[in-house]
């Protein structure tokens, strides 16, 4: 029985949720959906207690089971049926479909747990510019045993992010009781973060409301995180019908639904909200139909690169390559307030294992930010920022530790753009210090360039010593797309193009990520050789050797950005020489070589004899001895030459 007299537009709300629901079930079932759908049937006053009252300066982030959130923030029906039948109309022009919505400030994204820290630095960002805003992202119990949830908790809590986690606990996570899964107690889970919260239950939406405003209103005079449980059911299967729970108790479940209930007490009401509510829909849905797909041309974003032939001499810079960042750095926080600077170890007098951030803390104490040992985190929390109009630079200490972050740039920074139909933009930068010859062994020395050059929509640059990084990090800080730089960390140390190079010329294209080209004055070249990263100055001060020992004269082509190589230009002089050599720090299988000789083969039909010269495939040890035979160095390169070439 109905407890207690609720509102009946919010009765009414819930309905349209629900009938909303059905039909996507229908349709899919007539095959008229491509993909997935997961309802939230049963859960709905959650979204409405939440998402509905909410003000507009506000923000959500929900996941996977997102509908009912969208509806209740929105109120974009038409949208939403749009998008999951998959029209150009749609509130992420069909791209997104069911789990991937963006309407203003609401953003959805069905990766578990990954979205947290993503809110988080969204709402760290309204703190920022103290708009007063606050958000909710939205969590199930499944994603309790996810890793960034926790890195999160421990950061809106130190930093006083006003944020609030919503877990709504079916009990289910997919197909698996929670008893199975989950250990412990939820809410002394946030408890142990220092975070407060609040508890509350879909069957009795009246309580569910006011308890809701009251976290909120916490949340928003606090400028404090929390955590509120709410306890549900979802009375549909996970995703479209495969459900393997027991019957009877999802028939039990179905009994104590509240719109359950009122259909059966106030069955007048449910019927005139109902038949409403659905004419509306199927009015929308015949008229949706009709409509188009969102053409190819709208969605590709083809650029054609050609490499710039306009060349400028590089000077020497009598200056070590991390006084330079940390200089670009010192300028670039001073003079736009929407440069933030994010890391482990980052403050000052320490600043950060390399020092790239010497005094930027002193300088900025309101835009650096030091971090927990958290990588997933850090990464997430910066591309919230980004999402929400700030240039966050986010450090990770090694670039080894990329691994942590991975997902946050796979399966969010990269997606953000198109998958929400190019409404948003994600410029975060991401920059980490690779490569061996410190002795730091097997997991701080790896260098992984290769895994990181092939996520689309992100472009990965390699600094080199051959010439000023502020050249290269000022064509970064201009991007409106993610960015990852790797910094060697051997480089740091040395001065801009210190090695003597008497015999070759030294120069840079105008490319916005320039190429330099170290070549002989007069003498055609005999050798193309491309090197990049910490192998550009290794290379560089070779050249005269490998003409000593090979009797070839190379030229050396050192791109910076990896992940768009400059193949037309690397092809015409791969052409002429008829020799092509590309000379890594990391391994060769799959690696930026592989990339590069295919490329140049597909593009011209000049007979080349190529070589690829990397680390032997084995994980980099700490003695100095071993570690100088599995890195590419001089005597190495120099032999392999000989034996390929002469």
């Amino acid at each position: 029985m109905i407890k207690s007299v609720i509102n009946h537009r919010i009765i009414k709300e819930a309905v349209r949720i629900r009938k909303v629901e059905e039909k996507f079930l229908e349709l899919f079932s007539q095959g008229k959906l491509n993909g997935t759908v997961h309802t939230c049937v049963g859960q709905e006053f959650s979204a409405i207690a939440f998402a509905g009252q909410l003000k507009k300066k506000d923000f959500i982030f929900s996941n996977h089971r997102c509908h009912g959130h969208y509806l209740a923030f929105t109120g974009d029906t038409r949208g939403l049926l749009a998008e999951l039948l998959g029209k150009a109309s749609g509130t992420s022009g069909g791209i997104g479909s069911s789990q991937h919505l963006c309407n203003g400030n609401f953003f959805s994204n069905g990766i578990q747990g990954g979205i947290v820290p993503v809110a988080a630095g969204y709402a760290l960002a309204n703190k920022l510019k103290g708009n007063g805003a606050i958000g909710i992202v939205f969590i199930g119990d499944g994603t309790l045993g996810e890793g960034a949830l926790y890195e999160t908790m421990n950061i809106i809590s130190k930093w006083g992010i006003p944020l609030m986690i919503v877990c709504e606990n079916n009990f289910y996570a997919q197909s698996t009781p929670q008893q199975v899964n989950l250990a412990g107690d939820i809410t002394a889970r946030a408890e142990a973060f220092g975070i407060e919260t609040f508890e509350g239950n879909t069957w009795d939406p009246e309580s569910l409301m006011k308890q809701a405003g009251e976290a909120i209103e916490y949340v928003r005079t606090e400028t404090r995180p929390c955590f509120f449980l709410v306890e549900t059911y979802r009375l549909n299967a996970h995703s479209k019908g495969d459900d393997d729970r027991d019957p009877a108790d999802v028939a039990r479940f179905r009994e104590k639904d509240f719109l359950h209930i009122f259909a059966r007490e106030s069955a007048d009401y449910h019927q005139i909200y109902e038949e409403a509510i659905n004419l509306e829909i199927d009015e929308l849905v015949a008229e949706i139909e009709k409509e188009a797909e969102l053409p190819m041309e709208k969605y590709f974003e083809t650029v054609q690169h050609v490499t710039g032939n306009d060349w400028t001499a590089l000077e020497p810079v009598n200056k070590r390559q991390v006084e330079l960042i940390n200089h670009f750095f010192r300028d670039i926080l001073q003079s736009d307030e929407q440069v933030v600077f994010l890391g482990e170890d980052i403050l000052s007098p320490y600043g950060g294992a390399f020092k790239v951030a010497k005094e930027l803390s002193f300088l900025r104490p309101g835009r650096v930010f030091s971090t927990p040992i958290s990588e997933a985190a850090i990464t997430g929390v910066s591309n919230g920022l980004a999402l929400n109009g700030f240039k966050p630079f986010a450090e990770i200490m090694f670039g080894d530790f990329m691994t942590l972050a991975f997902d946050q740039i796979v399966n969010h920074a990269s997606k953000f753009h198109h998958m929400f139909n190019k409404k948003v933009n994600c410029p975060v930068v991401i920059r980490t210090p690779m490569g061996g010859r410190r002795g730091y062994g097997p997991t701080h020395s790896q260098t992984l360039d290769k895994f990181l050059v092939g996520i689309d929509n992100v472009k990965t640059v390699a600094l080199n010593t051959l010439m000023d990084p502020a050249l290269i990090y000022r064509s970064v800080y201009a991007e409106r797309h993610p960015v990852l730089v790797i910094e060697n960390k051997t480089d740091y140390g040395k001065k801009i193009l210190q090695q003597p190079m008497n015999s070759f010329v030294c120069e840079r294209n105008d490319d916005a990520f320039p190429v330099i080209r170290i070549r002989p004055p007069v003498s055609e070249p005999t050798l193309t050789v491309v090197a990049y990263g910490g192998m550009a100055d290794i290379v560089s001060g070779i050249l005269e050797d490998i003409f000593r020992h090979t009797d070839l004269i190379p030229e050396l082509i050192v791109p910076s950005l990896i992940s768009c190589l400059p193949i037309d230009l690397i092809a015409a002089s791969a052409a002429k020489t008829g020799r092509l050599a590309v000379v890594e720090e990391g391994t060769a299988f799959s690696g930026i070589g592989s990339e590069v000789v295919s490329a140049v083969m597909e593009m011209t039909d000049a007979r080349i004899k190529v070589k690829r010269i990397s680390a032997y495939p084995v994980p980099i040890p700490s003695v100095r001895s071993l570690e100088n035979i599995v890195l590419p160095g001089r005597d190495r390169i120099i032999q392999e030459l000989k034996e390929s070439f002469s």
